[in-house]
């Protein structure tokens, strides 16, 4: 198989965790990690669920990862994450020294591997991250689009029924 087909292959898994974070009403962000053409792990957001802004899907794979390889150093792995990091997650991904980064759709408010800045190849750095980005984007993104049109749709209903009963 390509790289690129590769590459469809897996985002379509990080998509099928991105739904599990949205039955949970979470934001659906999905991650898988692979390595060696194998997934080792994966996870969804998670940080209403565990009352922890840190519970991003791709902390909760990288967590189960190193778990699974019992190392924190995943050399030789890939992430595929349907939102691009934000800083947060990309300093977690550049410690773990993960070879690769494939994201789906971009971050304008907080994406930290290229849109309003680039951790995971900063120069600076002891280590520097291959990315990818755009692999499936416009499904990633709408999935993204779908779920805060609802939940502001919900926000609004409520309000109004909150109005209605005083």
């Amino acid at each position: 198989m390509s790289e690129v087909k590769d590459d469809e292959y897996w985002m379509q898994l990080a998509l099928k965790y991105a739904d599990k974070a949205e039955a949970e009403n979470e934001i659906p962000v999905g991650a898988v990690v692979v390595k060696e053409g194998e997934m080792i792990a994966a996870g969804w957001n998670r940080s209403i669920t565990c009352h922890d802004a840190s519970a991003h899907a791709e902390m909760v794979a990288i967590r189960e990862a190193g778990k699974v390889i019992e190392n924190y150093r995943l050399i030789d792995c890939t992430l595929y994450v349907t939102l691009e990091p934000c800083p947060m997650c990309a300093g977690l991904l550049v410690h773990s020294r993960l070879k690769r980064v494939v994201f789906g759709a971009p971050d304008a408010k907080t994406g930290a591997a290229g849109s309003i800045m680039n951790l995971l190849q900063h120069e600076k750095l002891n280590h520097q991250i291959e990315v990818t980005s755009g692999v499936l984007a416009e499904v990633c993104g709408n999935k993204l689009s779908a779920f805060f049109k609802r939940r502001r749709k919900e926000i609004k209903a409520a309000k109004k029924l909150k109005q209605g009963s005083t």
